[in-house]
């Protein structure tokens, strides 16, 4: 089956992004810290440079980055990426909303990808039958005792 067009872009594009944004982080890192930002947002990444959290988001985004771009792992890469893709999200939403654009695209990009691949995420969206199945007897006897009791 062959891609569509739009995947393929969507993947490429996602994958420069997030390979740039990963390489950039660690630049910063040694270089100096971006120019502050005013008011909570500039509080927060402060604390995300110093305390070297930076790296570790930075990995992660560099990685997913490489992985779409070779098209290698691109369910494991949008997993990751959806949990990236939602801090970004909350980190403008609460506390710089004027710098949303780019997550947003993004993020926009993501969900043409999660569409083209959602059968590879459906059992993720299936209730467990495992742990209710597992717990039967116990809720049973849960049951009796009650019943007896009352």
């Amino acid at each position: 089956m062959k891609t569509p067009v739009i995947v393929t872009v969507s993947r490429i594009l996602l994958g420069l992004l997030f390979t740039l944004a990963g390489v950039s982080g660690f630049v910063f890192s040694f270089v100096g810290t971006p120019p502050p930002v005013p008011g909570l947002a500039g509080e927060f990444q402060h604390v995300f440079f110093a305390s070297h959290w930076v790296l570790y988001v930075d990995a992660v985004e560099a990685i997913v980055g490489v992985l779409l771009l070779s098209n290698r792992y691109i369910i494991l890469s949008l997993t990751m990426l959806g949990a990236v893709l939602t801090n970004i999200l909350a980190f403008h939403i609460t506390m710089q909303p004027a710098g949303i654009v780019p997550g947003a695209i993004a993020t926009a990009l993501w969900f043409v990808l999660f569409r083209h691949y959602r059968t590879s995420f459906a059992p993720l969206f299936v209730k467990s039958q495992g742990a209710s199945a597992a717990a039967a007897p116990v809720l049973h006897l849960v049951k009796t005792q009650r019943a007896l009791a009352s």
